[in-house]
């Protein structure tokens, strides 16, 4: 079953504005420099995804005009991507739902200490736990609803985080590099939304550049690359004009069939 893909925030750890109300090399006036923090939503008629719930999730899920979501899918436990995951307490009173976070088998203690109380029962078991754990199974596909997704792992410096295929897309967010494993489960796709925090360098230590990028789907074969991971210093309409013709910035709201 097809379904959509919406970009709910492309912006990088900080956002655009950043905080000061700091728009870097953004200009103000082009609404596709506003950006939260990264994180999709996979919805078909029946199924609704989220994958990870940064400082915005609640703002996001309200201006996309989502429901309640079926599981939540966590790529690592950097705050721009797990803080918002409280906001889950809100709909589990509403929906008396308690919702499974799938996460590699790695990442979960960090995830689970970082969120202890949204994990387990309060002691006087007023405030019962919102969530579930469930280990990702790296070596087999991962069907959630009628959503099937095929995981890989990515490196990210110092730790790695989890990287996604849905049908034709790819999605690499907060990424340096990919291992042979990681480029043959990409191997094919037609777009690719990958972490461009790098820019024109190649020396970030963890977020990958535009150079690389190019580097490695000349193995993966994307026909479309989308940049996610934008920080402010990274303007919509110049990276517009600058960029080779099949890549292109996100934006969040952006939307992609699947």
């Amino acid at each position: 079953m097809g379904g959509q893909l919406v970009i709910l925030g492309c912006g990088g750890s900080a956002g655009v504005p950043a905080i000061g109300n700091w728009w870097g090399k953004c200009d103000p006036n082009e609404p596709k420099n506003r950006r939260t923090r990264p994180s999709i939503a996979l919805k078909t008629d029946n199924t609704l995804l989220i994958v990870d719930t940064g400082p915005d999730f609640r703002e996001q899920i309200n201006r996309e005009q989502l429901g309640c979501p079926d599981a939540i899918i966590i790529t690592h436990v950097h705050a721009d991507h797990i803080n918002g995951i409280d906001e889950l307490r809100v709909l589990q009173r509403r929906h008396q739902k308690n919702f499974p976070v799938y996460a590699m088998p790695e990442t979960l203690p960090g995830l689970m200490k970082r969120a202890d109380y949204m994990f387990e029962d309060s002691e006087d078991g007023f405030y019962p736990s919102v969530c579930h754990a469930v280990p990702v199974d790296l070596a087999s596909p991962l069907t959630i609803g009628d959503i099937t997704l095929n995981p890989f792992v990515q490196n990210h410096g110092a730790i790695n985080t989890l990287g996604l295929r849905i049908g034709s897309i790819g999605y690499s967010t907060d990424m340096k590099r990919l291992d042979q494993t990681a480029i043959q489960a990409l191997k094919g796709i037609e777009t690719w939304i990958v972490d461009g925090m790098g820019g024109a360098s190649r020396n970030n230590p963890v977020h990958t550049g535009i150079e690389e990028i190019i580097e490695m789907n000349r193995e993966i074969g994307a026909g479309r690359i989308i940049l996610t991971h934008l920080p402010p210093v990274m303007d919509y309409k110049i990276l517009l004009t600058e960029l080779p013709e099949n890549i292109v910035p996100a934006f969040d709201g952006m939307m992609l069939e699947f």
